[in-house]
């Protein structure tokens, strides 16, 4: 029973989305039901808090944050540099140039994964590829970033080194006086964080 709820809660939307989506003339492009769950499946869209909260503090100039929510959550609170794009605006002629482009990796977010999940299977299938979505929302960006947990054990130095990281994004992005919603949206299992591998030193020399 539980595995018939699953599937219906991803392929009852997957097939609203994939109706709902325009036929485009000019660039066809349509991935089949099954393409677009096998990518969802791999969870090629996500990007971590943790490489967000590095891109801002950098200043990024290739990041652009698009918050799916609407513009009374955006005017509460949003992440820095934000763009509100409401889903309900996604397919708004305004927004395709935006959209569908090559020089900036567009980020999308709400509370938590569910709305930001659609906005980029909504793109994806119109064949925009430049799009992806905050892992976790803003919960987890509150989690995470805003309020990093310190390490229970001294002797993890990838989590302490993370910790570390986390307490200069807060600090940098404005932790602890952010008020974020504590909205259920999309809430899930806490997502693995990705670990960039550590470049190898060049052997040799004079």
């Amino acid at each position: 029973m539980k595995m018939r709820l699953i599937l219906a809660s991803v392929f009852i939307p997957l097939g609203i989305i994939i109706a709902a989506v325009p036929e485009n003339t000019t660039k066809p492009f349509r991935l089949t039901a099954g393409e677009l769950l096998n990518e969802i499946h791999e969870g090629t869209q996500f990007i971590s808090t943790d490489q967000i909260a590095d891109m801002l503090v950098q200043k990024d100039p290739s990041l652009q944050l698009i918050d799916v929510r609407t513009q009374a959550e955006f005017e509460k609170y949003s992440l820095p540099g934000s763009v509100n794009i409401p889903l309900s605006d996604l397919l708004s002629e305004e927004w395709n140039d935006f959209l569908d482009q090559g020089v900036k990796m567009n980020v999308f977010y709400s509370n938590g994964n569910l709305k930001a999940n659609e906005a980029w299977m909504i793109t994806r299938q119109l064949g925009f590829k430049n799009n992806y979505v905050l892992q976790g929302g803003l919960n987890y960006w509150a989690e995470t970033i805003l309020n990093p947990q310190a390490p229970k054990s001294v002797l993890a130095d990838d989590e302490i080194a993370k910790y570390d990281f986390r307490k200069g994004a807060s600090a940098a992005l404005g932790g602890g006086n952010a008020v974020v919603s504590n909205s259920t949206e999309g809430k899930t299992a806490k997502p693995p964080i990705v670990k960039r591998k550590k470049k190898k030193k060049v052997a040799g020399g004079c």
